[in-house]
């Protein structure tokens, strides 16, 4: 018997030499195969690493993949080497699961629509059975689960989180498929099985503090010339539970990646050439903007721009790692880098942005608290509720500040109510925030500007605040009056055709 187990025991001695000689032996010839034919200079040679990232429109149907695909293609031609390709769900699919969610929860279950687009695309680049196999799987689990939902009535948000996981995981097994066809060897992967690990905050959640080593622990197990092709805005939390980043958080997740791997760029794919100086459903003359800081970024996603999520740029700034935004329809324009700036931008204006919907509070001191006493109070009933403020001016004995309109109305007046004894409270609805991304070093000429211009058009400013960052100057503005004042502004900073004369034109003449 002890010689069976002295036998059994060497047996296993002997599997575990193997598994670490195996292991060595791919790290050998990983290391070999990275180095062979890589010219000096650089840690790839001159191959530029990047993290790319599509949004759904970029991947709505065959054609739109089909296009990825092959610039994906061109751009590894073009010297550039993708580590990662974060994708989202395909169109409309993360609107459509959630509209699914609501029939669900009637009684009615039909994902027809959705099977209909991932069918399309597998029919149309006929891919492997073993592709369509895993997509159908993930649609029956989906139609199961909202079955579920059905029977029992319910749809929770760590539910709700599982849900709209579907769409992604079906689109990054077809966007790999397409570039294996193509000649781009690539592999699907579900978020967190390259790191992608959060808390458990469903439907909101952050990633977690060992994520970037988490991240550069797996990704590092992948061969760099194979194309890792993620699933966006989806992880899993440490029971393992799916949860997800909240909506537009695949960029959080392509610059994640970007960060903890140290790529050289990180590449958010838009429908425009970069980051425009406004709107361009509103300003038909937007023109792209060349580069813009981390901090000028973030404000621009926070008051309202559609460029990217607005934490997104936490990761990047820490790194060091620049984030380029390029229109996927225009491949060789340079778009918009966004980076480090080490001295003040030679513009006086970068960008104008808004946030429409806004709740304006008026809240004025009627005890004598001061202003420690009177801000601590304020702020106290607010955080009770969970009322997250954008923007705030304030003096000894009054607050201004506004609301956004994702706050529950019954908490702001909840809010309001508790503030009575202290205060007077006004709630001003419809309104607005203007923001202007500008030097602050020349905020008097920025405002000298503005002023002008909102006195000549009749526009009326009905609060004003200068950011922290030091990049930003907000405006509250009724509703009905921001769209006149974001063009105005605009033909003044950027089209040379202002409706004032520039300061000093009457002393020249």
């Amino acid at each position: 018997a002890a010689s069976a187990a002295e036998d059994v025991g060497d047996e296993e001695d002997e599997v575990e030499a193997t598994k670490a000689a195996t292991r060595r032996n791919i790290d050998t010839f990983r290391r070999v195969s990275d180095n062979r034919g890589a010219p000096a200079g650089g840690t790839n040679g001159n191959k530029i690493s990047v993290a790319m990232k599509f949004g759904g429109s970029s991947i709505a149907d065959s054609s739109r993949v089909e296009h990825v695909a092959q610039l994906i293609k061109s751009q590894i031609q073009a010297g550039y080497r993708p580590r990662a390709v974060v994708c989202s769900a395909m169109g409309k699919t993360t609107n459509s699961l959630l509209s699914a969610g609501d029939f669900a929860l009637e009684g009615r279950v039909n994902i027809d629509a959705i099977r209909t687009l991932h069918r399309a695309c597998i029919e149309e680049f006929d891919l492997p059975e073993h592709v369509a196999g895993e997509v159908n799987s993930l649609l029956d689990e989906c139609h199961d689960m909202l079955r579920g939902v059905s029977l029992l009535q319910e749809l929770s948000p760590k539910s709700l989180d599982q849900l709209v996981s579907y769409g992604e995981r079906c689109s990054v097994r077809i966007v790999a498929a397409r570039l294996n066809q193509i000649g781009v060897p690539a592999q699907a992967f579900d978020a967190w099985d390259v790191g992608i690990h959060t808390d458990s905050n469903f439907g909101d959640a952050r990633l977690l503090t060992e994520t970037p080593g988490t991240i550069k622990e797996m990704m590092d197990k992948i061969d760099p010339n194979v194309v890792a092709v993620v699933t966006g805005f989806i992880g899993k939390d440490p029971n393992g539970r799916i949860t997800t980043l909240g909506r537009g958080g695949s960029d959080l997740t392509a610059t994640a990646i970007g960060a903890a791997m140290g790529l050289d760029e990180v590449q958010v794919w838009k429908d425009v050439d970069g980051i425009l100086t406004a709107d361009p459903r509103l300003v038909n003359n937007a023109i792209p903007v060349s580069d813009v800081s981390y901090a000028e970024a973030a404000e621009l996603a926070y008051f309202g721009a559609q460029v990217l999520h607005p934490v997104a740029m936490q990761p990047a700034m820490k790194a060091g790692v620049p984030v380029r935004v390029k229109n996927s329809y225009n491949p060789d324009s340079e778009g918009t880098i966004i980076g480090q700036r080490s001295g003040p931008s030679d513009r006086l204006v970068t960008a104008i942005t808004c946030k429409r919907g806004i709740q304006l509070l008026d809240i004025c001191s009627t005890q004598m608290l001061g202003a420690y006493g009177f801000l601590a109070t304020v702020f106290s009933h607010l955080e009770r509720r969970r009322l997250s403020v954008d923007v705030l001016a304030s003096s000894e004995v009054s607050v201004s500040l506004t609301l956004d309109k994702k706050q529950n109305p019954e908490d702001v007046a909840q809010a309001a109510a508790d503030l009575a004894p202290y205060a007077d409270v006004t709630v001003k609805k419809d309104r607005a925030i203007l923001t202007l991304i500008a030097d602050v070093e020349r905020t008097s000429e920025v405002l000298a500007t503005v002023f002008r211009v909102f006195n000549t058009q009749g526009i009326k400013v009905e609060m004003m605040s200068q950011g922290a960052s030091r990049v930003n100057i907000s405006f509250v503005l009724k509703n009905e009056q921001i769209d006149d004042a974001i063009l105005n502004l605009h033909y003044c900073f950027f089209e040379d055709r202002c409706v004032v004369e520039p300061l000093g034109a009457d002393e020249e003449g």
